[in-house]
């Protein structure tokens, strides 16, 4: 009778925390002979417990901690999640539980394993895939990554017996974030609301030259009080399919959407981006009107692989230096060095001396896509030279090219589209996992500062 109670239970539990769906988002783990590991005997009274429980947002912290082991007791803890296209990411860790047979990843170091020392974060951040250069991309942000953690006896990952599980899903739409798509003349975007109905600063989020849609940045920063438009610009929808030519009156035309949006607060705007999409929000900067604060990371100061038009004028792109591009010793492209420089070919230079913008530059000082931090050095001196202000540079010592939101693993290689192969993008986990921590924070802050002060009350 008490078997049976407690299997009902326990059943009941695994409902509330998802697992309904965890075959379908997971399906088997290989972490041992059987796939998913069977419960521990009853004789067993450790517990994995999650703050917050069941469910989280994705740049949240989440503390996990272990309670019923034996006083000093090793353990291995395991992490392990699949992407919408069925790609694994999986991370472990070895501990030791204290004397009174606890353990706080807040408080217990890790002895070795994906990473090593204080982290409590370690085993989302430090995940890896078990496909080759594949990178952690959310692209419905209207459901959850579906996280399994797992606590083993012992310090071997695949053999100790399984002592504990939990089930957690982190979102990327917090409770009552309003997602709605746009098709308003050419624009082709989705926009993002924070859950009630107000006036917000607004801002357009540009990705890089991977094109699509992405939206899990804007979904977050909506959860954290910003009207955010995720803008497509290329192979989306009706979109253009490729690069060749980007007009800036089409991404005029997204600005003139969002400060006409009765949510959103004039008289203007800010811009976040990355790689391409920094170049691009460096090109709406200086041409267009309306930007009031910009944040770009790992960006370019000059048009690179297309050309830019904004209505009689023309940036040329960079051009490329194929003798520069080295091949790494694991057979990586290495193209850091394979465009020609800015001061040399200054038709390709970006006018942002013409931007009234404040800007925040966040650099990766081992971004081996293109040379983030030269650019960012050269485009303030540009800027202070026309008596324009100083903008704001923070430098990531070991971080690489795609700095994410929080507790995205480090995608240090992967296919880049204008290159046609796989590239080193740099960094090293732990250094760009406390950089991406960091470089939230600091962006947040900046807009806050930079557009908050447009949104007082009419």
């Amino acid at each position: 009778m008490v078997a049976s109670l407690l299997a009902v239970l326990r059943t009941s539990r695994l409902c509330q925390w998802g697992c309904k769906n965890r075959a379908q988002l997971l399906g088997p783990l290989p972490f041992g002979p059987g796939g998913w590991s069977t419960w521990a005997p009853k004789r067993e009274n450790a517990t994995l417990s999650l703050e917050p429980a069941g469910r989280s947002c994705w740049d949240e912290p989440l503390s996990i901690s272990v309670r019923g082991l034996a006083p000093e007791q090793p353990v291995t803890l395991r992490a392990a999640l699949r992407d919408e296209r069925g790609a694994l990411f999986r991370s472990h860790a070895r501990y030791r539980a204290d004397p009174h047979g606890e353990l706080d990843l807040a408080r217990a170091p890790a002895l070795g394993g994906s990473f090593a020392g204080l982290e409590p974060m370690g085993l989302l951040w430090a995940m890896e895939p078990d496909r080759p250069l594949w990178r952690l991309i959310k692209r419905d942000v209207q459901t959850p990554f579906v996280v399994e953690l797992e606590v083993l006896d012992g310090h071997e990952p695949d053999g100790g017996r399984l002592l504990a599980r939990a089930v957690h899903e982190r979102h990327f739409m917090a409770p009552g974030v309003r997602r709605v798509p746009v098709r308003e003349g050419r624009v082709r975007a989705t926009l993002f609301l924070p859950p009630e109905p107000g006036i917000y600063p607004g801002i357009v989020d540009l990705f890089g030259a991977g094109g699509g849609l992405l939206e899990y940045r804007a979904s977050l920063l909506a959860g954290r009080g910003f009207a955010v438009l995720a803008l497509a610009y290329y192979n989306y929808d009706d979109l253009p399919k490729g690069l060749e030519t980007m007009r800036m009156e089409y991404f005029e035309e997204a600005v003139h959407y969002l400060l006409s949006h009765p949510e959103v607060k004039g008289p203007g705007i800010g811009i976040l981006g990355i790689s391409k999409g920094g170049e691009l929000g460096l090109a709406m900067a200086s041409f267009l009107k309306g930007i009031k604060a910009a944040v770009f990371i790992n960006g370019s100061m000059a048009a690179v692989g297309n050309t830019i038009y904004y209505k009689d004028e023309t940036i040329p792109p960079l051009s490329v230096l194929r003798d520069q591009v080295k091949v790494t010793k694991d057979g990586l492209v290495d193209v850091v060095d394979g465009l020609q420089s800015p001061l040399v070919e200054t038709k390709s230079i970006i006018p942002v001396e013409r931007s009234d913008t404040t800007f925040l530059f966040l650099v990766g000082q081992d971004d081996r896509n293109w040379k983030s931090e030269f650019y960012a050095n050269e485009i303030s001196k540009r800027l202070q030279a026309h008596g324009k202000e100083k903008p704001q540079i923070i430098c990531y010592p070991e971080a690489g090219h795609y700095i994410e939101p929080p507790y995205f693993p480090l995608c240090k290689a992967g296919m880049h589209v204008l290159v046609g192969t796989n590239i080193t993008f740099g960094g090293e986990p732990k250094s760009h996992a406390m950089a991406q921590v960091d470089a939230w924070q600091q962006l947040q802050t900046f807009f806050h500062k930079h557009l908050f002060s447009l949104c007082s009350p009419s």
